[in-house]
């Protein structure tokens, strides 16, 4: 497996973007998910190993009742809950989006972490948490957007893909790149195997972003 790892030039986390105190040395996370978790799960036990810098994540949401990724707050001993997303299937409805808006305000948050969470954020959401919001997707972006990205890389017939980690803005998947990590297919990879490679990626890559963000937003 070649993997190749590309980073910005970009400043990963403005000391003082998003209101965040440079002073307080702990960056509170937010985990959004829709599914699995494994991302979840992969960052979880970085913070058990020491491993996500100043960062600590002290809340676990998702918007689907049984979704796995919930039964990572008993495993990890982290708050792991539903919030109702309201009656739309691709977003969150105006009284649930707020819903969440003062969900994740509670918890003071430096950074909130979409992995794996199914629904497009809006403007309301985005200003709330501006500069505060990433996204990991399973291609380099800004090829193969939006749903599917593994598959329709393979359909295409490229010979690197990747993951790439991104600030959320109102362009979906369109954000500017904080950092992204490249996988190379192979002759004869199947679709499983290419899930297995860029999943691999985005457990190194999501947990590193992160640490350095956090270290970043600390006093040196």
């Amino acid at each position: 497996m070649h993997m190749v790892r590309i980073r910005t030039k970009r400043t990963l986390f403005p000391r003082t973007a998003g209101g965040i105190d440079v002073r307080v040395r702990v960056v509170n996370v937010v985990i959004l998910g829709s599914g699995r978790g494994g991302n979840a799960r992969r960052l979880l036990e970085a913070q058990r190993d020491g491993e996500l810098g100043a960062a600590r994540i002290v809340g676990v949401y998702s918007d689907r009742p049984d979704a796995p990724i919930l039964k990572l707050g008993d495993t990890f001993d982290v708050p792991a809950r539903f919030l109702d997303p309201g009656g739309y299937r691709t977003k969150l409805g105006g009284d649930a989006e707020r819903v969440y808006i003062e969900t994740i305000e509670s918890h003071r948050p430096g950074l909130v972490v979409l992995a794996g969470f199914m629904r497009v954020i809006k403007a309301p959401f985005i200003r709330a948490f501006e500069d505060r919001i990433i996204n990991l997707h399973p291609s380099l972006l800004p090829s193969f957007k939006g749903l599917e990205a593994i598959r329709r890389a393979c359909e295409y017939g490229v010979k690197i893909t990747g993951c790439t980690v991104h600030y959320v803005t109102e362009d979906v998947d369109g954000g500017p790149i904080i950092d992204q990590e490249a996988v190379r297919i192979e002759d004869g990879d199947t679709l499983d195997d290419v899930e297995e490679k860029v999943h691999a990626a985005e457990h190194r890559l999501l947990p590193d972003v992160i640490a350095r963000l956090s270290r970043e937003s600390s006093p040196r």
